[in-house]
């Protein structure tokens, strides 16, 4: 059997990644691979360090590759991957794990869906970056990524419903291919 086809959701903070992975989910009737961020976050009970983000990228790889042994459906959507862990140390900490970079070169994917910043911004107990400025220039750091690499990828942008019909409307495309 075939490997199911890999969507990757990124985009900054509060853009509505995790609730497009549901969505889509749900629509083809398949899993998705939540943020493992979240949960290591809110169950660390003191602030993140850099050392920590190189837990977490590991904790999100080891995620993904237990969704892919487990799913049979023609689509698996993973909802973060090692590009945000890029960004992420980058911009918070202005460096970034080796391991981070290799694994870059190494994971394949085969659509990245970028969520824009045109949604309100969220609360959160996890969310650093209200203010619209940062949540712009993250979004310009995630665009000039997908730009400058070889995965077919599109922004989605717009409302719920908006999103989530643009998002179906590029992985069914993917999956006729």
């Amino acid at each position: 059997m075939p490997r199911p086809k890999k969507v990757v959701v990124l985009g900054p903070e509060s853009t509505g990644k995790s609730t497009l992975c549901s969505q889509l989910a749900d629509h083809y009737k398949t899993c998705w691979v939540p943020e493992f961020a979240r949960e290591y976050l809110l169950n660390l009970g003191r602030s993140y360090q850099y050392d920590d983000l190189i837990a977490i990228a590991r904790g999100q790889l080891q995620a993904e590759d237990e969704a892919l042994k487990k799913e049979t459906g023609r689509v698996l959507f993973i909802d973060t991957d090692m590009y945000v862990m890029k960004v992420w140390c980058e911009f918070v900490f202005g460096k970034c794990h080796s391991f981070i970079l290799d694994q870059i070169v190494e994971k394949s994917y085969d659509l990245y869906l970028l969520c824009n910043t045109d949604l309100p911004w969220v609360k959160d107990a996890l969310r650093e970056y209200p203010d619209l400025v940062n949540r712009q220039i993250l979004f310009r750091i995630y665009k000039d990524l997908m730009i400058n690499q070889d995965t077919d990828w599109v922004e989605i942008s717009g409302l719920n419903d908006e999103r989530l019909a643009r998002a179906i409307k590029v992985v069914d495309q993917l999956l006729l291919q």
